[in-house]
């Protein structure tokens, strides 16, 4: 932990800052290990606080012993304490997660800090604490590597169970049940099996539908472990595949292959998704395939490098991310495949180790 706030104390100077108040719950954990639902981070150069409430006066000083635990009470919550604190810190220039904090927070904020006749400027930053959490340490893999074989783990065990019958819903509530008996603490997001044309919309959600024969089925989801998220799809058939499913299969699988084998250390998120976007476009699905490559993940399901169309991101070793092509055809379904890639100095390394075998026989 104490590296990570070097890393991010190293960026004050630049942002034109003496503290951070970091607001993000993923920031937070990140940063001082604390799992509890509210808490406030407020870092100096020399000094990092916890302001919490008394529900976690134990909790927060164990889950965080590197930091300065300060209880903030019903009768003086943070708003009311934060002036005195930022006196008593010296601090003239405070940084604040822009995009972490409301409109009313900021204000309430602001208001006390005039009430108190308190001089301190605020300044809004942005990816301080997000710019360090994209590169994983040794532990972070470890973690993202278990919530990946749990993943991989459900879908090989409810794979056999699929059949023509079986309603959307339901495969979604075997995968969770299987993910659960594997170790996972929760869900990544909310498991998304779309048959058919349900499978056109992207972000389909799991519904009464049928199964069925002969249609693509895309099943999208991924085990929550110690706080990090696995994200997987793969796209299936009951049955025999037809020539249509066959060619659209074909496309996005090679196109997700080229762009999961083929990133090095210091393209651009713009220049990997054109190794997927390429091919798709050339066999005539440029228009079906409508969202970005992929994204980072960690902490939070999306989270930076982000590997879209236009992304300028630069990729680093040792960043985990997201390659997941799709095609989407109205009135027939979609195919999306998705693997999770640890990018190395070496090259690229796939972490999802599905199948990649469509078809499921009945």
């Amino acid at each position: 932990m104490k590296e990570r706030l070097e890393r991010v104390r190293e960026q004050f100077e630049q942002a034109e800052v003496d503290a951070l108040l970091v607001t993000s719950g993923p920031n937070r954990r990140y940063l001082s290990g604390f799992t509890g639902s509210a808490g406030t981070l407020l870092i100096t150069r020399q000094r990092a606080l916890l302001l919490s409430d008394g529900r976690y006066a134990g909790q927060g000083p164990r889950e965080a012993p590197g930091f300065e635990f300060k209880l903030l009470s019903d009768a003086a919550p943070l708003a009311r304490q934060l002036p005195d604190l930022l006196q008593e810190l010296h601090i003239e220039r405070l940084g604040f997660e822009a995009n972490h904090i409301s409109v009313a927070q900021y204000s309430k904020l602001q208001h006390e800090l005039e009430q108190a006749h308190a001089s301190c400027a605020w300044v809004p930053t942005e990816g301080l604490v997000e710019t360090v959490r994209q590169v994983k340490e040794r532990d972070e893999l470890a973690t993202l590597r278990h919530a990946i074989a749990i993943t991989d783990d459900a879908l090989a065990a409810v794979r056999p169970m699929l059949r023509p019958a079986m309603r959307e819903r339901e495969v979604a509530w075997e995968l969770e049940k299987a993910m659960r008996k594997r170790g996972a603490d929760g869900l990544s997001f909310e498991v998304i099996v779309a048959g058919g044309d349900n499978g056109s919309r992207p972000h389909a959600r799991a519904g009464t539908d049928e199964l069925g024969v002969g249609r693509p089925i895309v099943i999208d989801f991924g085990a929550l472990v110690a706080g990090y998220h696995a994200d997987m799809t793969r796209t299936l058939i009951l049955g025999e595949a037809d020539e249509q499913f066959r060619n659209v299969y074909t496309t996005v699988r090679e196109a997700q292959q080229a762009a999961a084998l083929g990133a090095r250390v210091g393209m651009t998120g713009a220049e990997v998704d054109a190794l997927a976007r390429e091919p798709i476009a050339a066999a005539g699905f440029g228009s079906a395939f409508s969202h970005g490559l992929g994204h980072g993940v960690g902490l939070e399901i999306h989270e930076g490098p982000a590997v879209r169309q236009l992304s300028q991101h630069v990729l680093q070793a040792g960043m985990v991310y997201s390659v997941e092509p799709g095609i989407y055809l109205p009135g027939w379904g979609g195919v999306r495949i998705e693997d999770l890639v640890l990018l190395t100095d070496a090259g690229p390394e796939v972490l999802t180790q599905s199948s990649k075998d469509p078809v499921v026989k009945i």
